[in-house]
């Protein structure tokens, strides 16, 4: 499916180690190259050396039309672990050249997901039609798209090395999105699509590194910042008074999580639950399940996608998609196709870093010793918050307020009457439901173009 596979070995870290780290997109272009694949190329490799990696993978593949889809994995040190792969999805003018593009965004997934799982689901399910999806929507509309994946997406599902798994806290995945930032308009820079700075944006946890990310970069320079806004996905970043139960919650889970990384257990295991309840759900639907009694497979996978908040409950009645039910039961899915979800769970990265979990939670809790330094209040830029009535939604809009952007635009999909709210739009139907090119994306690109 793949054309073109290459190896791109990149030897000029030192360049940005020498430099003190480059922060900024190259102000000039290389002498072009002979076509557009070895131009390409030659960029990819400035754009390594600006954050001192060594791109060890280029990939490229048709989505739709002429939308494609590139990826670039990096090597970003020298523990086992420290790889991020760095995604594009933007229109062609010739292969392997893309349609320079003013505007562009950064997206990062959310939990048990990748930036394809997340914002190209046809990527890895043919129940997702190829132009259905949150980054090749925004690519055939002219927006440049990029995303990172993270570095516990990249670890094999069999013989993972977890000795650098505790060190892939919330700092380091604000530094590597700094740098795929950096890697991407360095990128945009040398093939033609100006020095501007970019959108970051996030789905779920995502979300809160980048709130997070935008935080740190307003203690540096103004000339080596990244960003010109952010687009949360529905998430809060600070919780409201009226919410504190949901912090004391917070606090428990995050010390609970902390105390089993300090046992030495940091793989939260996506191959041991997700991927097997999507699998199951699929391949022995009405078979008992192995993790709830008394339920078929179907059954307990409608039960957390719908009841969600029966095993984690960021906020009251909290589901990851809208289900339709008989005798308080789920029956289906209301808005996603239910083949979708189950690709969704199948294709998690089969392992996750639990010190991320833990120290998310604690950042939500915001007692100390905090993980990273509070600075959202000192966040200026524009601010897109799309949120889902039964994912956070509302409870997302108190984090507007608390920064010190004057720009913010807010914008909460809700069906259903509030009283309704535990069977309304769900937290990932926002990416994944039929409807949500009219209901969420169409929002999104108009802001998007405005900014």
């Amino acid at each position: 499916m793949h054309e073109g596979d290459v190896l791109v070995p990149v030897f000029l870290g030192l360049l940005a180690v020498a430099a003190g780290g480059c922060t900024t997109a190259p102000e000039r272009p290389p002498t072009p190259a002979p076509n557009d694949e070895e131009a390409l190329h030659a960029s990819v490799e400035e754009s390594g050396a600006a954050i001192a990696a060594e791109v060890t993978e280029v990939e490229r593949e048709q989505v739709a039309g002429d939308v494609h889809h590139y990826s670039f994995l990096l090597k970003v040190g020298d523990t086992p672990n420290a790889r991020i792969r760095v995604h594009r999805v933007v229109r062609e003018d010739a292969p392997w050249k893309a349609r320079p593009a003013s505007r562009a965004i950064m997206l990062l997934h959310g939990d048990f997901a990748t930036f394809t799982t997340n914002f190209a689901p046809s990527l890895m399910s043919d129940a997702a039609q190829p132009d259905h999806a949150l980054a090749v929507y925004l690519a055939e509309r002219g927006i440049d798209v990029w995303g990172l994946d993270r570095r516990w997406t990249t670890a094999p599902k069999d013989g993972a090395d977890f000795s650098d798994f505790a060190d892939m806290g919330v700092a380091q995945a604000v530094s590597d999105t700094g740098n795929a930032l950096i890697f991407a308009r360095s990128i945009r820079t040398l093939t033609g699509a100006g020095e501007d700075r970019m959108i970051l944006g996030g789905f779920s946890s995502g979300a809160q590194i980048t709130y997070l990310y935008a935080a740190e970069e307003t203690q540096k320079e103004p000339e080596k910042r990244q960003i010109k806004g952010i687009v949360p996905i529905d998430i809060y970043a600070k919780l409201a008074p009226a919410d504190e139960a949901l912090r004391q919650g917070a606090c428990e889970t995050a010390a609970q999580e902390r105390a089993l990384v300090e046992k030495g257990e940091v793989d939260s295991d996506n191959s041991a639950f997700f991927q097997p309840l999507g699998e199951l759900a699929v391949s022995a639907p009405a078979d008992p399940s192995p993790f709830f009694d008394g339920y078929t497979n179907r059954d307990a996978m409608l039960g957390i996608v719908t009841q969600t908040y029966l095993i984690y409950e960021p906020k009251p009645k909290y589901h990851l998609v809208a289900g339709a039910f008989e005798n308080g039961a789920p029956t289906g899915l209301h808005y996603a196709p239910e083949a979708l979800i189950t690709d969704w769970l199948i294709h998690s990265p089969p392992h996750q870093a639990l010190v991320e979990s833990a120290e998310r939670g604690a950042v939500w809790c915001g007692e100390a010793p905090l993980p990273i330094a509070d600075h959202l209040a000192d966040i200026e830029v524009p601010i897109f918050y799309l949120g889902a009535a039964g994912g956070f939604g509302d409870h997302g809009l108190h984090t507007t307020t608390v920064v010190g952007s004057t720009d913010v635009t807010t914008h909460v999909v809700r069906r259903l009457a509030v009283e309704q709210e535990p069977e309304d739009y769900g937290h990932a139907d926002l990416l994944y439901a039929t409807d949500a090119p009219e209901l969420a994306w169409a929002p999104l690109e108009k802001w998007l173009l405005a900014h």
